[in-house]
C-alpha cells in the first residue's frame, strides 16, 4: 500500500510537532511521500511563517526595514533545529534567501521559503530523501500543473528511504517560482498521490476530520466519518474550510480516498472522503444531514415584472448585468415572474445602485426590492433525497423557532438545500437545524 502524508502548518508548528509527526511517519511504514506546509501557529499570539514572509515581501516593497519579522523565522527555524539536534545549515539558507532579497526577488520566491524550509528540516529529522517542489511540481505558463511533467520529475526522485516535497508551491517551465493559492500545500499533496498511485491521501491537520456543524455554534458536533466529493464541494464552498476545494481534483481522476486527520490526536480515524461512500453506508448508515455550513453578508436583490415569465431570453439580462460588473452570482432563486438575485456583499457594494439602476433601465420592472444582512446556511446530505418531507420539517423548524426564511433553494438532484436567513439569525439556525435533524435522530436512533 502507498500513502502520501501531508502535514498542515499546525502540525509542524515546533519542535514537539514534529516528534508527533515522525512518530505518525513510524508508525506505518506505508507512509513513504510527505508533503510539508510552513510553520503554523505555536500559540494564538503566535504568527504564521507564510504571513511572516508576506509581511516581509511588504515592507521590502515599500523600502522599510524587514530584519525584525526576518529574525523572528530565523529564530522559529534555529529553536527547531537546535531541539531536534539536526544539522541542515540554517546560517546558509537564511543568507542565500537575503541574498536575493537585496537583489530583487518575487514574492512567489520569498513566500515558498517558509515550505522549502520546514520541509528540509522535516526530511533530515525522518531520514528521508528531500526534494524542492520547484524541482519536481512542474507548471505550465498557463499556470496549470502539467501532470505530465510531474510525474515523471517525481519518479526520477523517487528511493527506498521516503520522501519528503513541499507543499504550495512549484515552478514554471523557465525555472521561476510560482505559488498556489493559500492552503495550496492540500493540492501538492493531492498532485504527488495522483503521481504515486496512492491507495489514500492522508491530510493531517488540527481537527479530526469534518464536523457536522462549526464548534463555535454547536457545542462538540459530531464528526463525519465519510463525505463523498459532492457533499465536500458544497460545504467548503460555504465555509467549512478544512481542506483546499481544489485538492478534490487530482485523486478524483484516479478514485484516491482522502484521510483528513488529527496530528494531535492520531489514533481517530478522522474523515474519509471518496468517491462513493455507499460501501461505509451499508456498515454505517449516514445521518439524512451529513453536514451544515454557511455564511454571512449576502445581498439580494428582488425583481418583479408582470409575465416576465413568458419572455424568452429575460433571466439571462438580468444575470447579463451581474456579468458586467464582474459580480459573482450565489443564487438565482425564482418563482412566476419574481427572480431573486443573491451576491456576496463584499462583491457587490461597490456598484450595487449601478446595478440596480441598470436594471431598472433595461429591464422597466414593475418592482425592484434590495435586501441587505442575509445569511445563507447550506444543509448538505446524500441520505437527503431517500427521505420524503425534509423541506417542510426545515421550515416546521424553523417556524417554531420563530425563524423568517429570506430564501430556500433546492435542486433536483437533491443533495442540499440553501436557506436564507437574517444575519441575525445565523447561529440559531445552524443549532435548531443539528437539534432537529442530528441530535433528535441519534435519540431515536
Amino acid at each position: 500500500m502507498i500513502k502520501v502524508a501531508k502535514f498542515g502548518g499546525s502540525s509542524v508548528a515546533n519542535a514537539e510537532q514534529f516528534r508527533k509527526v515522525k512518530k505518525i511517519i513510524e508508525s506505518d511504514p506505508d507512509r513513504k511521500f510527505v508533503v510539508s506546509s510552513a510553520c503554523g501557529k505555536e500559540s494564538s499570539e503566535d504568527h504564521k511563517v507564510t504571513d511572516l514572509l508576506f509581511l516581509c515581501e511588504a515592507h521590502v516593497r515599500f523600502g522599510v526595514s524587514y530584519e525584525p519579522i526576518f529574525e523572528q523565522i530565523e529564530a522559529k527555524y534555529n529553536r527547531i533545529k537546535k531541539e531536534l539536534k539536526l544539522k541542515l545549515d540554517l546560517e546558509k539558507e537564511f543568507a542565500s534567501i537575503r541574498s536575493v532579497m537585496k537583489r530583487g526577488m518575487s514574492t512567489d520566491y520569498l513566500v515558498s521559503r517558509g515550505e522549502y524550509l520546514t520541509s528540509k528540516l522535516l526530511a533530515e529529522f525522518l531520514g528521508y530523501d528531500f526534494a524542492d517542489a520547484a524541482e519536481v511540481i512542474a507548471f505550465r505558463y498557463d499556470g496549470e500543473v502539467d501532470m505530465d511533467r510531474t510525474r515523471a520529475l517525481i519518479e526520477a526522485r523517487v528511493t527506498d528511504r521516503g520522501l519528503v516535497v513541499p507543499g504550495f508551491y512549484g515552478a514554471l517551465p523557465n525555472g521561476v517560482i510560482r505559488i498556489m493559492s493559500r492552503g495550496g500545500s492540500d493540492i501538492t499533496g493531492a498532485i504527488l498521490a495522483n503521481v504515486v498511485d496512492a491507495d489514500v491521501y492522508e491530510n493531517w491537520t488540527d481537527v479530526s476530520g469534518f464536523l457536522v456543524a462549526d464548534p463555535r455554534i454547536v457545542k462538540n458536533p459530531l464528526g463525519i466519518p465519510c463525505i463523498n466529493y459532492s457533499e465536500l464541494r458544497e460545504m467548503s464552498y460555504m465555509g467549512a474550510n478544512v481542506l483546499h476545494d481544489d485538492a478534490i481534483f487530482p485523486v478524483k481522476d484516479k478514485n484516491i480516498p482522502i484521510n483528513v486527520r488529527n496530528t494531535n490526536d492520531p489514533d481517530n480515524p478522522g474523515t474519509l472522503i471518496m468517491a462513493d461512500c455507499s460501501e461505509k453506508d451499508a456498515v454505517n448508515p449516514p445521518h439524512i444531514i451529513t453536514g451544515i455550513s454557511g455564511r454571512k453578508d449576502f445581498t439580494c436583490i428582488t425583481l418583479q415584472k408582470m409575465h416576465s415569465s413568458t419572455e424568452v431570453g429575460f433571466l439571462r439580462k438580468i444575470l447579463s448585468i451581474f456579468e458586467e460588473y464582474g459580480v459573482s452570482i450565489e443564487s438565482v432563486p425564482t418563482t412566476v415572474d419574481t427572480y431573486s438575485v443573491i451576491a456576496a456583499s463584499d462583491l457587490i457594494n461597490h456598484c450595487l445602485y449601478d446595478i440596480v439602476g441598470k436594471m431598472k433601465e433595461e429591464l422597466k420592472p414593475d418592482d425592484i426590492r434590495i435586501e441587505e444582512h442575509i445569511a445563507l446556511i447550506a444543509i448538505v446530505g446524500r441520505a437527503m433525497k431517500d427521505q420524503p418531507g425534509i423541506s417542510g420539517r426545515l421550515l416546521s423548524e424553523f417556524g417554531q423557532n420563530q425563524i423568517n426564511i429570506k430564501v430556500i433553494n433546492q435542486s433536483s438532484y437533491e443533495l442540499s438545500i440553501i436557506i436564507g436567513v437574517h444575519n441575525r439569525d445565523f447561529e440559531k439556525s445552524i443549532q435548531c437545524i443539528y437539534d432537529r435533524f442530528i441530535k433528535e435522530e441519534g435519540k431515536n436512533a
